[in-house]
């Protein structure tokens, strides 16, 4: 009976060593697969750990627009964003995003699209990133952001750089943080800068080239 238990024991631990290693060649496997065209995802900023975030609170200074911000939940349902193509060039869905391309990003919840422009941003006094929805809700140039990337394609859990076309400025997190009615989230500006202009793509809806999907985390099923 004690060499019974011994075996089932052994047997028990080598079942979950292999579940483990399998959980783990998924995990890596995912972190390497292309982010592609029609997603709905998070973007995490790589050094402060906060989510993109919009909702419907505007500025009190600057465009008035809505404002954009970074929070450090990760299971915010405002925190998510549809990747779509340049205005005058649409994205295949379920392609992938190439180093290079020119992207809008779509605000899940209120449908509109990250934007800057030579507004000054409230804290940091850097460039102002808002959510504008546009006229009939088409947007303008203003949208259209520069993916820079290394190698040929945007992969998940890489750091990627978000070059705003119409101004040259990168998708930055100054560290400074707002009070009310927002209080403790992150302003998000743009800016002529070299640091802390890292993002990585993170939780999501991935579409594929078959048109299904590829849920990174089970919990989006929930938010959404």
């Amino acid at each position: 009976m004690a060499l019974a238990r011994r075996i089932s024991s052994t047997s028990a631990l080598l079942w979950i060593s292999l579940c483990a290693l399998c959980y783990l060649s998924t995990v890596q496997s995912l972190a390497k697969s292309p982010v592609t065209c029609g997603s709905t995802l998070k973007l995490m900023h790589k050094r402060h750990e906060v989510r993109l975030h919009s909702h419907e609170v505007q500025y009190g200074s600057g465009s008035g627009q809505q404002s954009v911000t970074g929070v450090t939940s990760s299971d915010d349902v405002s925190s998510y964003w549809v990747v779509r193509g340049h205005m005058q060039k649409p994205c295949v869905r379920g392609h992938p995003v190439k180093c290079g391309d020119e992207i809008r990003l779509e605000h899940l919840k209120t449908r509109a699209r990250l934007h800057s422009h030579h507004f000054q941003s409230p804290l940091s006094k850097n460039q102002e990133v808002s959510c504008y929805p546009g006229n009939d809700g088409v947007g303008d140039s203003g949208d259209h952001w520069r993916l820079e990337c290394s190698g040929r394609e945007w992969t998940r859990g890489t750091a990627v750089q978000l070059k705003h076309v119409d101004t040259g400025r990168y998708l930055h997190v100054s560290g400074h943080k707002f009070n009310r009615p927002i209080a403790g989230q992150y302003e998000v500006s743009s800016c002529d800068c070299s640091s802390d202009i890292d993002w990585k793509a993170m939780e999501g809806v991935y579409m594929t080239s078959k048109l299904k999907t590829e849920y990174a985390e089970s919990i989006v099923k929930t938010e959404l």
